[in-house]
């Protein structure tokens, strides 16, 4: 069967720059005698996505022209066409060991235990502009928020070089407690294509669901259903390198297992109507796939890059909730604006094929029983229970209000923080 989208940058099939089984050996061999260029732990995902092909139509960090022109058009070029990207990717280097990098030369990229993981044959050296990329990505000159300090308080504080290039890499290693679930793009589109599904909408997170989180994936499903679509959807968390205070990507993984795995997604919040005509229930469309790559807490620009990462792998939807990838400045004042993530993708400079599923703030309403959109309940206040309280009764072992968070989540999540 035919993928359901084409990838980004008008190819026909995903990049491949991973070493091939047969190769491993001799590509290990070959790299030792090279110079070496860490990468930190939240680049070491970067380096597979290029890898693998979640990055393209790129094979590799940007060079100065591509990595500028992201941050003045928010575009790349390929073929002398333009394609929507919004957030540059280069691999940063001290100034020492930037002086001792030519291009044309090829090194060794090694993860933060000093192993190498793939090669990098070089194509530009470059001072990294650090104000200009934190202006353009994040809109705004003030530096107290969470992108500001990845790159100024960060590993990568004290790199001041980008280096670009064309990437190998070795195959990534599998995590053995959620590994099955994460794919390469050739590996997802194959499983799409076996379910017979001709539209498929990703749901990004990076936190264990509230009903009212997944309240927005059930309601995409059931809009592509009711256009007529076989569609499916796919609970795709991103399990890169977060912030401190996210829960770690082991437990979370537990939590969305569970969700689909128990079936309770959807339960109590769907469509009974549409799904009893269908003789079926939400789960039932719903599988899980992680996706290994950083989150750069962008706001509306990084929604542009979720998309694009979701093309790769194959999906055609994708849902775009109020605030998506949204941070707030230190103080807890908003960098951007409610809709800003959903209206980016009408400004767009450059060819983007997936398409937003646009969707609301939800919350529980007594008046229905249930989990809605809050824009259908304009003079009608919703349940709210604060985050400081939902760590507190997870913290004393004990269950969320199920009208906020399904049993099997609090399950999962409060089992860990005893731990």
């Amino acid at each position: 069967m035919a993928d359901l989208i084409a990838p980004h940058g008008g190819l026909t099939e995903p990049v491949c720059c991973t070493v091939s089984a047969s190769e491993i050996d001799a590509f290990k061999a070959s790299a030792q005698g090279l110079k070496q260029v860490p990468v930190s732990s939240a680049d070491v995902s970067s380096v597979y996505r290029f890898a693998d092909g979640t990055l393209s139509p790129l094979t590799g960090p940007m060079d100065s022209k591509t990595y500028n022109l992201v941050l003045d058009e928010s575009v790349i070029e390929h073929n002398g066409k333009k394609y929507a990207w919004t957030i540059p990717i280069a691999f940063p280097v001290t100034s020492a060991l930037a002086k001792t990098l030519a291009v044309g030369e090829t090194v060794a990229l090694t993860n933060p235990e000093g192993e190498i993981i793939g090669t990098l044959e070089l194509t530009d050296v470059y001072v990294w502009n650090k104000t200009k990329y934190l202006s353009s990505v994040y809109g705004t000159g003030r530096l107290d928020h969470a992108g500001a300090s990845m790159v100024l308080t960060g590993p990568d504080a004290e790199k001041a070089y980008l280096v670009g290039g064309k990437i190998r890499a070795l195959p990534q290693p599998k995590n053995p407690k959620f590994g099955q679930y994460v794919l390469t793009p050739r590996e997802v589109r194959k499983l799409l294509a076996e379910t017979g599904w001709d539209s498929v909408v990703a749901f990004q997170t990076r936190n264990p669901l509230h009903r009212a989180h997944e309240y927005a994936l059930v309601y995409a499903l059931e809009k592509l259903l009711r256009d007529g679509k076989n569609a499916g959807a796919v609970l795709n968390p991103l399990i890169g390198e977060t912030k401190g205070d996210d829960v770690n990507a082991v437990v979370r993984m537990e939590t969305y297992e569970k969700l689909i795995s128990e079936r309770q997604m959807g339960d109590g919040d769907s469509d009974t109507a549409l799904w009893a005509a269908r003789g079926e229930s939400v789960p039932d469309r719903v599988k899980l796939l992680g996706l290994d790559i950083k989150m750069f807490y962008g706001g509306p620009k990084e929604a542009i890059m979720h998309a694009i990462y979701r093309q790769n792998m194959g999906y055609t939807h994708i849902v775009i909730g109020r605030k998506h990838a949204d941070v707030p400045y230190a103080d807890g004042s908003n960098i951007w604006g409610d809709f800003d993530a959903q209206e980016i993708f009408n400004k767009l400079g450059g060819d983007l094929k997936i398409q937003p599923v646009n969707v609301g703030f939800a919350a529980y309403y007594e008046s229905m029983g249930r989990v809605d959109l809050m824009e259908n309940h304009k003079d009608e206040k919703p349940l709210f229970i604060s985050g400081k309280d939902v760590r507190a009764t997870l913290l004393r072992g004990e269950m969320v209000d199920s009208r906020v968070m399904r049993e099997s989540t609090s399950r999962v999540l409060a089992a860990a923080m005893k731990q």
